[in-house]
């Protein structure tokens, strides 16, 4: 049984030995640690241990490693020929007898007659995924000050209620999980639920501690990294070999101060962003392992400024791209320098600079969705109504397209889950976790051109 399990740790072994370069430092480092998730899987759970699997087999075919060849066999020497002469003088060729060996014979084996053997039925292949009429997705997630002060007749947010929404379709009845930010962007890319640490947003990078997965893929327990099990919209476009970046702004290596991908803090420290600046809560893709152990985060997960050079081309485009500002262009109160827009202001002022820029992209005029959403309630201003504790913060999404009709609206009850399970299934993917749940509603249906929902 042991040596069964290992054969899968040497063949990643014996693959990550023909890799160079920075791919080759992320598999050493961290590939036998996913293939053991790996293997433990299936031992426990054979059935459920495909996706794993093909995480791990597709980021090694990513490199192109070549497949081992098996030396072709040398030709069997040709019998030797004896030239002879006949009576009349002409020569003949004659194949010399070849050597008798002074071996024994072998008997020949009995020939058993063939019985018929059932046929074992061909299990199934997977099918590829494929994307509807939508086939680039972009998502901004912000700070909400609230439905009404974003939406509302005395919007706080001008851009986005006066200019925008008459362009698209708002989600009027789009709520939120909770008021904290972590564990709304964590749903809406896993469907993973909050627990107690996300709900803290947490303040430190701490490992799960004996998580479990359900038959659902719902990870149980309290912890930031969920386990390598645990996938994500992004892994899930990955395996269907659709493209995806999170762009965050503000992005800085901790040390140099210089732009970098998949930032986040050491395992077990406490998370201290910078006033104003980028904060790993609010990239959520940070938050596991199976984007981290196998380099998609280092190689999707990257700051903001390259989304203006990959907005030039419909083919450097990503399929899904996940956009986050800074805390204080996210709206979060109390974030900004002194005398600049802040909270709703500076959220509006971010979508007015980066929403024509998307809008006018190949991608998007071809088939893009575009969908401005919340993934936090912002801390009231002074003299405000507090939320109420455990309530489900109403805080609406909009929808931008040429799919989509103008002015219009769907007052269906949205939460996290159903943006998860949204996306997805805009490129033929099956809901994750708890977003595959039989209550959670999908706007996707209207925007693949088919009639009802869930």
């Amino acid at each position: 049984m042991i040596s069964a399990l290992m054969r899968p740790i040497q063949r990643a072994i014996a693959a990550a030995a023909t890799l160079t370069g920075k791919r080759f430092g992320l598999l050493v480092a961290s590939s036998l640690v996913a293939t053991s998730a790996i293997v433990a899987s299936a031992a426990t759970n054979p059935s459920g241990s495909g996706p794993l699997a093909a995480l791990l087999g597709r980021s090694l075919a990513a490199d192109n490693t070549p497949a081992a060849v098996a030396p072709a066999p040398e030709p069997s020497p040709a019998p030797a020929v004896t030239p002879t002469h006949s009576s009349a003088g002409a020569t003949t060729e004659v194949e010399e007898a070849p050597a008798v060996s002074s071996e024994p014979a072998i008997a020949p084996e009995t020939v058993e007659p063939e019985t018929e053997t059932p046929e074992t039925p061909a299990t199934p292949e997977e099918t590829t995924p494929e994307a509807g009429q939508v086939k680039h997705v972009f998502v901004i997630s912000l700070a909400s000050p609230g439905y009404e002060a974003a939406f509302g007749a005395a919007a706080q947010m001008p851009y986005l209620a006066t200019t925008l929404r008459p362009q698209g379709e708002l989600l009027s009845g789009y709520t939120l999980l909770g008021s904290a930010g972590l564990p709304n962007a964590i749903a809406a890319v896993s469907g993973q639920p909050p627990n107690a640490s996300t709900q803290a947003n947490c303040s430190t990078y701490s490992e799960f501690s004996g998580a479990t997965l359900n038959k659902k893929g719902v990870v149980s327990g309290s912890g930031c990294v969920y386990p390598v099990e645990a996938l994500t919209l992004a892994d899930r476009l990955a395996l269907g070999r659709f493209s995806w970046h999170a762009y965050m702004e503000g992005m800085v290596d901790p040390t140099t101060g210089k732009p970098d991908n998949c930032v986040r803090p050491e395992a077990e420290s406490v998370d201290q962003p910078a006033l104003g600046g980028y904060a790993a809560r609010q990239n959520p893709f940070v938050y596991f392992h199976s984007l981290l152990d196998l380099g998609d985060c280092a190689t999707n997960d990257m700051p903001l400024t390259q989304l203006s050079t990959d907005l030039r081309k419909a083919t450097a485009t990503p399929n899904y791209s996940y956009i986050a500002p800074n805390l204080c262009n996210a709206g979060v109160a109390g974030q900004c320098p002194a005398g600049a827009p802040t909270g709703a202001a500076a959220a509006d002022a971010f979508l007015a600079q980066w929403v024509p820029k998307i809008t006018a992209s190949p991608a998007y005029k071809e088939d893009g969705l575009l969908i401005v959403t919340f993934d936090e309630l912002n801390p009231p201003e002074a003299g405000a109504v507090a939320p109420v504790a455990g309530a489900k913060p109403k805080v609406g999404a909009l929808l931008l397209s040429r799919f989509v009709a103008p002015n219009s609206a769907d007052a269906a009850e949205y939460t996290p889950y159903s943006l998860q399970r949204s996306t997805g299934e805009l490129f033929g993917l099956a809901p994750l976790a708890a977003a595959g749940g039989a209550k959670v509603k999908s706007f996707a249906p209207a925007l693949l051109g088919e009639n009802g929902g869930d």
